[in-house]
């Protein structure tokens, strides 16, 4: 799930949704997911079906809008595996609770948390860095602008407007003015 999130830049709500179904993963190469539903966690109260999750279409979109996100060679082969280990749920979802369950926020967040004291060190442990799970979709956004991925195609993948992803990750690019004074230059040579 975290994988996704990282590499597909996926919502935690779109991630804990994510169905077989809604994967291409061939055996080599570039891959796709297609985000249609969204699994939010926003309380039983608050649910017509008196569940935890809340299942809707897509944030910012018509509910039947269909989102297809391009996953890199890495993540194909990631959840290849995470299938052919794990199986998948009654209704198809890749990831769920012991209990078939839609997986809740504050279980990815206990191995989040636990991640992150065996991956960082202690002085990283106690800052900011990769304090919360939703960090991994802001990285993979930050890594493709980055790249110079172009905005529109940046914020196509990660269901942003352009506006939306100009204004959070503006400042987020490095490196970009040798990179620009180069493309500049050798459009004026």
């Amino acid at each position: 799930m975290f994988a996704c999130m990282y590499y597909g830049a996926l919502r935690p709500a779109e991630a804990v949704n994510l169905h077989k179904s809604d994967c291409e993963l061939p055996d080599a190469g570039w891959g796709r997911v297609y985000l249609s539903e969204t699994t939010p966690e926003v309380g039983k109260r608050y649910t017509d079906s008196g569940e935890l999750h809340d299942l809707k279409g897509l944030k910012h979109r018509p509910d039947d809008e269909v989102r297809p996100v391009p996953i890199p060679p890495e993540l194909v082969r990631l959840l290849r595996w995470h299938v052919a280990e794990f199986g998948v749920a009654p209704d198809g979802r890749l990831f769920r609770q012991s209990n078939g369950g839609v997986v809740n926020s504050s279980t990815y967040g206990q191995v989040w948390r636990a991640a992150r004291h065996i991956a960082l060190t202690p002085a990283q442990v106690e800052s900011p860095l990769a304090g919360r799970p939703d960090d991994l979709r802001h990285v993979a956004v930050s890594l493709w602008l980055n790249a110079g991925v172009p905005a529109p195609t940046v914020a196509r993948r990660a269901g942003h407007s352009v506006d939306v992803l100009l204004r959070v990750y503006a400042n987020c690019i490095d490196g970009d003015e040798e990179i620009a004074n180069e493309r500049i230059s050798g459009s004026l040579g």
